[in-house]
Formats: structure tokens, sequence, C-alpha cells
């Protein structure tokens, strides 16, 4: 065969020792016209490059698995045969096959068992097919994002949330969102705990925000605190003069329970019951805003979180103050949303934000 190269330049990356810098140098091969591949006849010289000729190039990888070739492996064992395979992509089963058997030779091992009724994965298979769908199912999520980038001019992200986390942390990050982001729509729609993760996983909602939220293998928990009840009063109450409470002395006042629908009437509750106070709540509501509201206009005591006064406790409406010699249980405050599931961006910006005034406010 003539030789139709005049000159072929090969790069070559070294490890020098002991810095183990990197020196590109560059191989500058003459190689004669005649026959130059049978017969060797060719001369070297060798010098270091520049290095604004090479730039900081990487050492070469190994070869990565082309996403036809991820396509084209979950494919055939989703089929069981490199010719199902073939028909279901419109793809020659021999092309398949050759990228199959390359792969093969590559890692070392085989991938599929070749079975009289078609192919079944050996456990090497199986390692490399939980990869490829793993990748798969990513990449289509960044390409949701990437599309999304687009729809930050549009759309709609709804919250579902309870009452009283509805007026104060949701709508603060929904104020805060929408001033950046002013052509997206924002829901927020208050429901029960039981609702919210209803509403969630059935796609009707995009973001959760609720006490004691129960624990789903579809919900991704992106953020929880426990945030206990104390008392909540008016900032001109005689009581609001103490830096902590002791549990005792609010039964000199008209108390505000949840009702026995809400979980936070266990726990207050069963406080009482527990330090030998016997009480009878002047009031009983199945509303955290009546709560707030009685709260604020009378020396009743109200047992809420922090978190659930953040707006009124910035008007200087309601403050809160911790029981001193009583720790009611676990009241633990979460934000969620569904698990495994490509996410619009709009959603994601959102939760950062609920997340943001989350944080302050725990700070």
């Amino acid at each position: 065969m003539e030789g139709l190269i005049d000159s072929l330049l090969i790069d070559l990356f070294l490890i020098q020792s002991p810095t183990n810098a990197t020196d590109a140098i560059k191989t500058e091969v003459s190689v004669s016209k005649k026959k130059c591949f049978l017969h060797g006849a060719c001369t070297f010289r060798v010098r270091y490059a520049d290095p604004r000729e090479t730039g900081d190039r990487p050492e070469r990888q190994p070869t990565m698995l082309h996403s036809r070739l991820l396509r084209y492996l979950d494919e055939v064992a989703r089929s069981g045969s490199i010719r199902g395979a073939g028909e279901k992509l419109h793809i020659a089963p021999s092309a398949i096959n050759k990228h199959l058997l390359l792969l093969e030779e590559e890692i070392g091992e085989p991938l599929f068992e070749r079975l009289p009724r078609g192919l079944r994965p050996t456990p090497a298979g199986e390692i490399l097919l939980a990869h490829v769908r793993r990748t798969i199912l990513e990449y289509r999520q960044v390409e949701a994002e990437i599309r999304d980038l687009k729809t930050l001019q549009k759309g709609e992200v709804i919250i579902a949330t309870v009452t009283g986390l509805a007026s104060g942390i949701a709508s603060t990050a929904a104020a805060s969102f929408c001033a950046h982001h002013p052509h997206i729509k924002i829901s927020i729609r208050a429901m029960s705990g039981r609702e919210i993760l209803d509403a969630l996983v059935s796609g009707e909602a995009d973001v959760g925000l609720g006490f004691n939220l129960a624990a789903s293998p579809q919900l991704e928990v992106l953020w929880e605190m426990d945030t206990r009840l104390g008392a909540v009063i008016a900032p001109n109450h005689a009581l609001a003069r103490m830096e902590s409470i002791p549990l005792a002395y609010c039964t000199s006042y008209p108390l505000i329970f949840a009702d026995q629908s809400m979980l936070m009437h266990g726990i207050v509750a069963d406080t009482f019951m527990e330090a030998g106070i016997s009480v009878e709540p002047a009031f009983r509501t199945n509303s955290i805003e009546t709560m707030k509201r009685l709260a604020a206009s009378s020396e009743s005591i109200a047992f809420l979180s922090k978190f659930d006064i953040a707006e009124e406790h910035r008007q200087e409406i309601l403050t809160y103050r911790q029981i001193r010699d009583r720790v009611f249980s676990r009241n633990v405050l979460s934000l969620v949303r569904r698990e495994k599931v490509g996410h619009g961006l709009a959603s994601l910006l959102l939760a950062e934000e609920i997340m943001g005034v989350l944080g302050a406010m725990s700070g």
C-alpha cells in the first residue's frame, strides 16, 4: 500500500517523576511515501511542545458508553433477544450484536447468557444494567430541567401545607420567589397532613410543608426540624416578661387546645397529664388561625411552634415562649416532594426559597 501521508503528528502525555507534572510531547514522524508501514521507514524528531499549543489536555480515558449503546443494552435486556431489540429500536441486529461483543471484550466479562430461548443478563450484566438505567433516568431528568429553563416565563407551582404555615412561611417564600419570577403562578393550598401526602403522591401538588408527616417511600425529605411546641401569647401578656414559662403557670389563664382531630391535641394533653396537672381548656378548635387570633386578642395561651406564628411574630402580634420544666413530644416540620420523579425547575427553586426562610427562622 502506497503511503499517502507526508507526516503523522502524535500527541503523547508523559508523567514526569518526581513532580508528576504532565508535559505534552509532540513527536513528529516523517514517513516515507514508499510502503511506509511495511518497511517501517520513518524518522523521529522529539521536542517538548509549547504549552500554548497543547493547552490543559486531559489524559486519555477509557471508552465511555455511548448513549446509543445504553439504549441497546437496556432494550436487549427487556426484549430478551438481540433481534427483538433491533425491531424495537429499528436497528440492524448485527449492529447491536457488534456493539455488545465489543463492550464485553472491553469489560472482560460476558454481559448476557446465550440461552436457547434468548438472552439473560449475567451478574456482571445486571450490575451494568442498573448503571445504564440510572444513567438513562438521570439524563431524562436533566433534559427536563434544561427544557424547564425556557418555562420559567410561565407555569404554576402548587404548595400543599397546613393553615398556619400557609399564611406565614409559605406566603413569605412565595412572595420572594415571585419577585424574581413574576410570570410563575403560585398556588398555596391549606389542608391536613394526610391530604398533603395524598396531594404529593397523586401529583396534585409539587411541594409539601407540614408537621409530623408520615414517612413514605414515594416522598423525598428536603428539610426537616423538630419544632417543639411552646406557649404562644400576646406580647403584652403578663407571662411575656419571662424568657421561659413553667407549665403550671399556664393554668392561671384560659387555655386554647387543638381538638382531638389534630395530632397536636395529644402532644399537649399528654404533657399536662404527665405533669400531674388537670386542666380544662377554655377553647378547642381544629383551626390554627383561630388559635392565633384568640391568643392575640386576649390573655389566652395557645400551644404552637414558633414556625406557626412566623408572620405574627414579625408583626409583633404574638410571641413564643418555651415551657421551662416540661418538654413536649417531637413536633417535626418537614419540607417534602415526590421521590425519583423529574421535577420542574420552578418547583425546585421555590423549594429552595422555602428552605431559605426556614433556615433563617431556625438560625
